[in-house]
């Protein structure tokens, strides 16, 4: 378990005091398999600091094309995220019938029983391509991907190539603001961010492993193994959760650091959600206690932002 923990500080770090920590550890609390959970959040608590300031030293990229490359991650996950179900019962050759996400029940892919045949592929599909290709630091991937999703949204002439449902169907709420393909205001920033990182020497770019698309496969699994719908407060809650979550982590590398790379996606996320609210305010009626909860994180950007500037700058004075 001890050795487990030290997977939360990044590699160089485990190298150099790795030994001398389990040591410690063990001579702290002898013959327990793990330290107290108080000692084990604050470990996992220096490994993220630790990785932070790891990635905020690295001088092989700018600090700002690196903070593109986080938006445009971030922007593929959320525009994935109610596609999840969807891309693995298509995958799997799946038919949920009356638990599908937000679309019709029966005859969504050639293959499945049903009278008619609404779509070829899930509109899925094209977030996870460019998730994929972000992922491996290969823009020019994404960018098609980002441009279809554009497509898709802004047209109707693909009805029998991703369907309607994922442009007029059910959105999802999380922080306050439900999102639909329909809502071009994601899918023209994410495509905005591929063009940027296509344009600007990609081969910089920070390459994350495969291994990085393990919580996504997980993701897809809960999502098809549990049949939650979109309207579930299930569903609702745990994107809540996952959203409030990715903005703290934020500020507190931001916070940690003094980097202003990890604003940058604070910056394109709160975009696409305000944008949401001001389009249908009065949809959000309802979700009235998120939309605070939105307006609370995303309203310290500014004043962070500011903070992280001159903390920069008296560490380059001195």
């Amino acid at each position: 378990m001890n050795r487990l923990l030290l997977a939360a500080y990044p590699e160089p770090y485990r190298s150099r005091q790795g030994e001398e920590v389990l040591a410690c550890l063990s001579e702290a609390y002898p013959g327990r398999s793990r330290p107290p959970l108080r000692e084990v959040a604050a470990l996992v608590r220096g490994g993220l600091r630790a990785r932070a300031r790891a990635v905020a030293d690295d001088t092989a990229r700018p600090w700002w094309l690196d903070g593109i490359h986080l938006a445009a991650l971030v922007l593929a996950a959320l525009a994935l995220v109610p596609y999840l179900q969807d891309v693995w019962h298509w995958a799997l050759r799946i038919d949920p019938g009356e638990h599908a996400i937000a679309f019709r029940f029966s005859g969504w892919y050639p293959w499945a029983e049903g009278p008619t045949q609404i779509r070829l592929l899930p509109y899925g599909l094209l977030p996870v391509g460019c998730l994929i290709a972000l992922l491996r630091g290969r823009p020019w991937l994404a960018l098609p991907a980002a441009a279809a999703m554009i497509w898709a949204g802004a047209t109707t002439y693909g009805r029998t190539l991703f369907g309607d449902e994922g442009k007029a169907g059910l959105g999802y709420y999380g922080l306050g603001a439900p999102i639909t393909a329909r809502d071009l205001a994601l899918s023209g920033a994410l495509c905005a961010a591929c063009a940027v990182l296509a344009l600007c020497r990609p081969g910089r770019l920070r390459r994350r492993s495969y291994r990085w698309l393990a919580p996504v496969v997980l993701a897809m699994f809960v999502a098809g193994g549990l049949h939650i719908i979109a309207v579930s407060p299930v569903f609702q809650r745990g994107l809540f959760v996952l959203e409030v979550t990715m903005l703290l982590a934020a500020w507190a590398a931001t916070a940690a650091t003094g980097d202003l790379r990890w604003l940058i996606p604070v910056a394109a996320f709160a975009l696409v959600r305000v944008q949401a609210v001001v389009v249908r305010p009065d949809a959000f009626m309802q979700s009235l206690p998120d939309l605070v909860v939105l307006v609370l994180l995303i309203a310290p950007l500014p004043a962070l932002a500011i903070a992280a500037q001159r903390r920069q700058g008296r560490a380059f004075a001195e």
